[in-house]
């Protein structure tokens, strides 16, 4: 008996506080469409008896209708929830599943490997810390293969595991195995990954995913599992305070607090603040949770702000520290991918949302589409459904924000239609574009002149003052 299940048996408030301690990882699972994503989930949990007894029995009984095994129970029915997934043996949407071992606590994002489905998968990965890539050992490196990593590293995942999947289909020979395993290397060398690593594995049969294979006694390296428990996950640092303000809380004369979740850095209780974009600097009087006050605030954190000063501050504003701004503008160059039928057109007017603030603008241009086969830049006068492009966006208002490599959090963007009110893309910032003077045209003073002559010959009597 292991010593967490001992305080489970004996001190349920030790047990939960070892639990609350743990390191947690994100992890996304993607690939292309039935290289084995749920079934890989459904073994994970299996194997690591963190299935309860009536899921398993819900899973035996739905197995008799839906099984598209030869097992006495589907393992993928545990995260393909839907029916239409369940009826058509594929996953369409998001499937969240929480689990723990001793080494640390875990939330996998089981994500579609349709291509119709694409913007499921970058929604689900936003927000991960490693990707578990799936590659069908029968088939080798596919189309939604190459996108899924191409959008890993444009979303700034760094850790990535090639799971090698149905090894069982080809006799579990190692050659496969080396062959795909040369072929994504050589395709991902351009990618922004740090850490990758492979394992062959069958979902299926369980091999090398929690348990070692015996079929695959030539690869000496760790399960799935054990890869997950050790990995050392690199999140970037970020020191300097970013809250964006969600709701100013007001509820009586006496209070008025700012309220949101910090996206980087830390805050106490006397720190000098600065709200943008008025620029209007305060003090931090008390920082309010619902647990009580404290005297230190810190990133993920999500709480109230009170302020020595009355000033003023609304919904989509943020609050920095005075040495510490973020960049401010109301253009600036990002990485798209496009999420609807209706393709991106260049000049038309698009709802533009940057954390909370919400502003209208347009693509001024789009500087190139990528071919996720190649990685090579194209030319393009519009995004269609999926396809990614760095892309140049102007807007009606600054907004502030840091590049999405220094803060995914205050670096990204949703784009929706304002007619349907429907999220039809999203973007990563990558760097704002300074704004050039607008130079005054000979032909617009020549205008002028002849304009103000004309003006001081009818109406002498209002001077020899200039009209612009």
């Amino acid at each position: 008996m292991s010593q967490e299940t001992n305080l489970l048996a004996t001190d349920i408030e030790a047990y939960l506080k070892v639990h609350e301690n743990k390191d947690m990882l994100r992890i996304l699972t993607c690939g292309s469409v039935d290289d084995g994503k749920s079934t890989l989930i459904g073994r994970l949990l299996y194997d690591s008896k963190m299935i309860f007894e009536d899921q398993m029995a819900a899973i035996e009984k739905d197995s008799k209708r839906f099984n598209t095994t030869d097992n006495d129970f589907d393992l993928s029915l545990l995260v393909d929830g839907l029916q239409s997934e369940r009826e058509q043996g594929i996953t369409i949407d998001v499937a969240y599943r929480y689990f723990a071992t001793e080494q640390r606590k875990f939330i996998i994002a089981d994500t579609p490997g349709h291509e119709q489905y694409t913007r499921n998968m970058a929604t689900g990965a936003s927000t991960c810390d490693l990707a578990i890539i799936l590659i069908d050992a029968r088939h080798g490196v596919q189309v939604q293969t190459r996108r899924h990593s191409y959008i890993c590293s444009l979303l700034g995942i760094k850790n990535v595991v090639v799971a090698i999947n149905k090894m069982d289909a080809v006799g579990y020979e190692q050659s496969v195995y080396q062959d795909i395993k040369k072929d994504y290397r050589e395709f991902s060398k351009d990618l922004s990954f740090d850490d990758v690593r492979f394992v062959p594995i069958s979902a299926l049969r369980g091999d090398n995913v929690v348990n070692e294979s015996e079929a695959m006694s030539w690869y000496p390296g760790s399960t799935l599992m054990k890869l997950l428990n050790t990995v050392q996950v690199k999140r970037a640092q970020n020191d300097a305070f970013r809250l964006q303000v969600q709701y100013v809380n007001r509820p009586n004369l006496d209070f008025r607090g700012f309220s949101g979740t910090i996206a980087a850095g830390d805050i106490r209780v006397g720190d000098t603040i600065c709200a943008l974009p008025s620029g209007k600097e305060s003090k931090v009087k008390e920082i309010v949770t619902f647990d009580g006050n404290l005297e230190k605030a810190s990133a993920g954190m999500a709480i109230t702000l009170t302020l020595e000063d009355e000033i003023d501050i609304s919904r989509g504003d943020m609050l920095v520290r005075p040495h510490e701004k973020p960049f401010s503008t109301s253009s600036f160059e990002a990485d798209m991918v496009w999420m609807t039928e209706e393709p991106l057109h260049v000049d038309r007017e698009y709802e533009i949302k940057v954390g909370s603030k919400s502003v209208f603008g347009y693509a001024e241009a789009i500087n190139y589409k990528v071919d996720v086969n190649t990685l090579e830049h194209q030319q393009a006068t519009q995004l269609n459904l999926n396809e990614i492009g760095r892309c140049q966006l102007a807007l009606t208002a600054p907004v502030q924000f840091d590049a999405y490599d220094v803060n995914k959090h205050t670096g990204a963007f949703i784009v929706i239609d304002r007619l349907s009110n429907v999220t039809v893309g999203a973007g990563m910032i990558r760097k704002p574009i300074e704004s050039q003077p607008k130079q005054q045209s000979s032909d617009h003073s020549a205008f002028e002149v002849e304009f103000n002559a004309l003006v001081r010959k009818h109406f002498p009597h209002w001077g020899a003052k200039v009209i612009r």
